[in-house]
């Protein structure tokens, strides 16, 4: 008899695998081909098979983990939140006032132009 494993769960959520969710259904899969590669890479230079096996499952082991780990911790879009989020600054220097002062100065023009009062920051 066959399995068959439910896929989507609804309408407007994001695919779910095993409790593996979105992107990291991809990341599983490359993974997979990539140890794939692997095996074949050590079985065609004549490495024994069950040192093939030895080196190939426990890291699709520790691969299939990492993921779930990873599609728990940061959910569907949390990792590349988490990536945009490392190339954001600290903080910002600035060891000149000039910059805030012709921000003054423009917003100044540009009040008595419309004839407005200065709007609270």
């Amino acid at each position: 008899m066959a399995t068959v494993y439910e896929i989507n769960k609804g309408i407007n959520r994001s695919i779910e695998f095993k409790g593996i969710k979105a992107q990291y259904i991809m990341y599983l899969a490359a993974g997979l081909v990539g140890l794939l590669v692997l095996f074949a890479i050590l079985y065609m230079t004549g490495v024994s098979i069950y040192i093939c096996l030895g080196v190939i499952l426990p890291a699709g082991g520790g691969l299939f983990m990492g993921v779930q780990h990873y599609s728990k911790k940061y959910g569907e879009h949390g990792l590349l939140k988490r990536a945009a989020q490392r190339h954001l600054p600290t903080g910002i220097r600035s060891y000149s006032r000039t910059i805030f002062n012709q921000l003054r100065a423009t917003r100044h023009a540009k009040e008595t132009n419309t004839g407005t009062a200065p709007a609270d920051l």
